[in-house]
């Protein structure tokens, strides 16, 4: 099934070209005029591919979700779901089940791929177009930690019932992600 907000439709915003357009003068030729072409100047493009998900555990008879708190480029803490880079050879699913182990100290295994979101931003003079693959997991293990992560970018973790976990994530496309969870396992909307 393909979801609106999924890379294979292509229905994602996609950001300005990063030209910027300058009124030209009358009578004046393009190729002449300095301003126009260094507005014109691109940063280079940087292709990315993380995974993670969502993994599920019944936690005093509730469906909860293990999320992590970590700094924004802002320094301002926010809560999304357990997720980073491919390691040379790893699958998806692969580094799925290790970066969520790592950044939340929770094992599990894979139930299905939930969606992969496709978007693009800049950052250190280049642009990065990234694909986030999410998974749906269910845990093996129940105690939550940070300490496990190698780049100790998770700096708190948590238990956030399913029903509600997605009024704290800060990512919407991460709240999509959730509630295409909340369907398939029968939770509605």
């Amino acid at each position: 099934m393909s979801h609106p907000f999924t890379s294979g439709n292509r229905a994602i915003p996609r950001p300005p070209s990063g030209r910027v357009r300058l009124p030209m003068p009358e009578n004046s030729d393009r190729g002449h005029n300095r301003n126009y072409k260094n507005s014109h100047r691109k940063h280079p493009v940087v292709d990315e591919t993380s995974a993670g998900g969502l993994i599920v555990a019944p936690i005093d008879g509730v469906a909860c979700v293990a999320v992590i708190a970590r700094r924004n480029r802002l320094g301002n803490i926010e809560w999304c779901l357990p997720k980073g880079h491919l390691e040379e050879g790893e699958t998806p699913q692969d580094a799925a089940v290790r970066e969520v182990s790592e950044e939340t100290g929770i094992f599990g295994n894979i139930i299905t791929h939930l969606a992969s979101i496709d978007y693009w931003f800049a950052g250190s003079g280049r642009r990065i177009h990234k694909v986030v693959h999410h998974f749906l997991l269910e845990a093996k293990t129940f105690d939550l930690t940070v300490e496990n992560d190698p780049d100790q970018e998770a700096e708190d973790a948590a238990w956030v019932p399913l029903a509600t976990v997605a009024t704290r994530l800060a990512y919407p496309n991460e709240r999509r992600v959730v509630a295409i969870a909340r369907k398939l396992l029968d939770l509605g909307d």
